[in-house]
Parts: C-alpha cells; sequence; structure tokens
C-alpha cells in the first residue's frame, strides 16, 4: 500500500505479478470469452440494461414503493415504449414503402395524354430535346431510354414490388420477433436490478470510494447516461434535419412527393444514427434512391443535402454532443467497433460505445487505487538525511602530547593519541 497526498492509498502491483500473472489471466479470460461468446454478449446487454434503469428503478423505490415493483413498473413501461416504437416504425415503413412502390410502377407503366405515354417516356424526351437545343444532338438517348422502359414494362414491375412489400412487412416481424427473443436479457437484468443495492454495497466495502468521489457503480451509471442523452439528442437533430430538407425539397418541386415521405426518411435517418460511422451513409440510401427513380435530378439536390448535413454533424454537431459523453480516443472507439462487429456483428457495433463508456468510467475508478511498480533498474532510492556535528570543544593554545598545537585540525582519535587514566586510590579498608 502507498499512501498518497490527500489520505489516498494505492496498492502497488508487484513487478512479478505484472511479468507472470497478468498475461496469464489476460489470455485465459480471452479463451473463455471466446468459447462462449454469446453468453458473454448477453450477459453484458443485461448488465448495461441494468445500469441504464437502475436509476429510475431507484427514483421510483424512494417514493415508499418496495423495489421489486418498481422493477416491474419501468419494465412494463420501457417495453411498452419499445413495442409501440417498434408498431410505428414498421407500419410507417411498411404504408411508404408500398405507397412508393405503387408511384414507381405508375411512373413506368401508367400511359397519359395524347399520344399516350408514360412519365418515364416523356421525361426521356424532354432530356432529349435539352441536349439538342444546348448543342448535344450527338447524344441519342431516346432510343436507348426507351429500350429500357420497354425492358422494364416486360419484367412486370409490380412483381417485384410486391416482393419488396413483402421482405420490408417480413422484415417488421422479425424485429418483434427479435424483440421478444431477448427473454433471457430481460430475465438477467431484472435479478441484476433487484441485486443492485447489494451489489453496489459489497463494491464499496472491498473498494471505499475517496472522500468527495463518486462509487464504482453511480460512476458507470453516469457515463452511461451521457453517452445515451448524447447520441439520443444526436439522432433527433439528424433526423429532423433530414427531414425537414426533404419536404422542404418537395415543397419547391426540386424532389417530386417528397413532402409525403418527408416523416419515413426523418424516422430513418435517426434510427441509423444509432450506428456509428455507417449510420449516416446507410441514413442517405433511400431518399437517393428513391430521388432517383423518381426523377434523375433529384438525386443530385437529395445529394446535395445529405452532403451539407452531415458536414454540419461532424464539424458542429458531434464534437459539442457527443465530445463530452465519451472523452475516448477516436482511435480507441474505432478499434471497439471493428472489435465489436468481428465478435457479434451489428449488434456488436451497437453495444459497442456503450461498453466502451463504461469501461472508461470503471478504469478511471481503479486507476486512483492501483499502481504498478516502476521497471527501472536500481529501485527505489532511499533519502538518508545527514546531520553534521561540531567538534568538541578544547583548551585554547594548549599542546598535545606530540607538541602540535591546539589549533591544528582535530584528527579521529587514536590508541596512541588516547590520555593513559589516572591510577585510581587504593580502596581504604
Amino acid at each position: 500500500m502507498t499512501a498518497m497526498p490527500g489520505g489516498v492509498t494505492r496498492t502497488q502491483i508487484p513487478r512479478w505479478v505484472q511479468l507472470a500473472v497478468l498475461p496469464v489471466l489476460l489470455i485465459l479470460a480471452w479463451s473463455l470469452a471466446g468459447a462462449v461468446r454469446h453468453v458473454v454478449f448477453l450477459f453484458l446487454v443485461a448488465v448495461l440494461v441494468a445500469l441504464l434503469l437502475n436509476p429510475l428503478v431507484h427514483v421510483i423505490s424512494n417514493r415508499w414503493i418496495p423495489r421489486g415493483l418498481a422493477v416491474a413498473l419501468v419494465y412494463m413501461g420501457f417495453a411498452a415504449v419499445v413495442i409501440v416504437c417498434a408498431l410505428a416504425v414498421g407500419t410507417v415503413a411498411v404504408d411508404r414503402t408500398r405507397s412508393a412502390t405503387n408511384r414507381v410502377d405508375a411512373y413506368f407503366t401508367t400511359e397519359h395524354g395524347h399520344p399516350p405515354q408514360t412519365h418515364a417516356e416523356r421525361d426521356i424526351d424532354r432530356l432529349q430535346v435539352w441536349l439538342d437545343n444546348h448543342h448535344l444532338r450527338r447524344i441519342q438517348i431516346r432510343r436507348q431510354g426507351q429500350d429500357f422502359v420497354d425492358n422494364i414494362k416486360a419484367k412486370d414491375v409490380e412483381k417485384y414490388s410486391t416482393r419488396v412489400i413483402n421482405f420490408v412487412e417480413g422484415a417488421a416481424i422479425g424485429t418483434i420477433r427479435f424483440l421478444f427473443s431477448l427473454v433471457l436479457i430481460i430475465v438477467l437484468s431484472v435479478y441484476l436490478l433487484l441485486d443492485m443495492p447489494r451489489i453496489g454495497r459489497v463494491i464499496d466495502r472491498r473498494f471505499p470510494p475517496h472522500p468527495g468521489s463518486l462509487p464504482l457503480l453511480p460512476r458507470i451509471e453516469r457515463a452511461l447516461a451521457g453517452y445515451v442523452k448524447g447520441q439520443v439528442l444526436l439522432s433527433l437533430i439528424m433526423g429532423t434535419s433530414a427531414g425537414i430538407g426533404i419536404w422542404l425539397l418537395g415543397v419547391i418541386g426540386a424532389l417530386p412527393g417528397g413532402q409525403h415521405y418527408a416523416l419515413a426518411f426523418g424516422i430513418w435517418v435517426a434510427i441509423t444514427e444509432l450506428i456509428p460511422y455507417l449510420g449516416p451513409w446507410l441514413g442517405a440510401i433511400p431518399p437517393i434512391v428513391y430521388a432517383l427513380v423518381v426523377h434523375p435530378i433529384s438525386a443530385l439536390w437529395v445529394t446535395l443535402l445529405f452532403l451539407g448535413i452531415h458536414q454540419i454533424e461532424g464539424h458542429v454537431v458531434v464534437p459539442n454532443v457527443m465530445g463530452s459523453a465519451l472523452r475516448l480516443n477516436p482511435i480507441l472507439v474505432i478499434l471497439g467497433l471493428l472489435a465489436g462487429a468481428e465478435i457479434y456483428g451489428l449488434l456488436g457495433v451497437l453495444i459497442a460505445l456503450p461498453l466502451l463508456a463504461a469501461g472508461r468510467a470503471t478504469w478511471e475508478f481503479f486507476a486512483e487505487r492501483l499502481t504498478l511498480e516502476p521497471w527501472g533498474g536500481a529501485g527505489p532510492l532511499t533519502v538518508v538525511e545527514v546531520v553534521e556535528r561540531p567538534p568538541p570543544p578544547g583548551p585554547v593554545g594548549a599542546a598535545g602530547l606530540d607538541g602540535a598545537s591546539a589549533a591544528a585540525p582535530v584528527d579521529a582519535p587514536t590508541i596512541e593519541d588516547s590520555p593513559a587514566p589516572e591510577p585510581t586510590e587504593p580502596a581504604r579498608r
């Protein structure tokens, strides 16, 4: 144990433990985690859920409600919110997908006017006229475009549209089934929430917090709460920005029908923002694809819109919102995301950043209590205080036995220099 200023004590880990024990423990932990990674993943997710919900349970249980009932209330509310959001998103996605496929089908197959032409054929003719008026007559796209439209008609657009609708409906149903398949995670997190006060007391007895600092569990809860708040705010900002931008493009005519799909595209962008780094690109794909199908020139405006939104996100929103939430090196974030993707795919990516936030809080807590013995060549130096004592006073001007002056330097006494003892008087009887 090492005493630090302010009454803080640190446990020093010896060099032999660093050299022999720690590497063996790391190898064993890595091997065990690789063998039962599915169980470890479920347990880590359950721990994260329990730590996120524990503040709510604590607030409710402080109002004269038993902790078990508080846990049940929190979970019922949490499950209701998740189910309602899933059903709402699934319903909106299926409805808008069906509407969009019908619109695409009508764009390529329904004929209007005299002579009867589809909107696709009419747009091809307009583009050819524009090329001819701008001295680009050598570029002939009317025949190639007409062949393309006829080819799409022959392949039965409605059949492929039905397949797309069935895929989206299957994805929505699969998502709902996946939510109900998390029974094991819910059970584990319920038990953790019920035992959280006892776990906190055990940790505090073994690792008592320093004066003026938080215990371990509240530190982790604060780090996770900061990450969740930052991520939710980031998703709301980006989803709202994308939805408003697409709505404006639809209103001014730059994206035909865009105002009808602004809500669906905004929700999609907000959801994909939960995926770090890949989310912004995934969120831009459906609006750009829709713009390409509706009108090719509209895809240019939608692309410019998302490029501007992502520039604002990278230079303004993320540094101000997520900078204080994670407080992690970008290299460590990238490595954590890659490791999460390698271990458990997309779900591993989703929980990588919360785990890093909890790990940072845990590291800071134990870094205040543990220190490594230095590996210098000569071990710690011992400082010895030397006190210089003055020589004993002697008679001024007196000469020694060898005739030297008393003013000469006084050397260490030897046997020859020591005065002979005086004879003692015999004892009287």
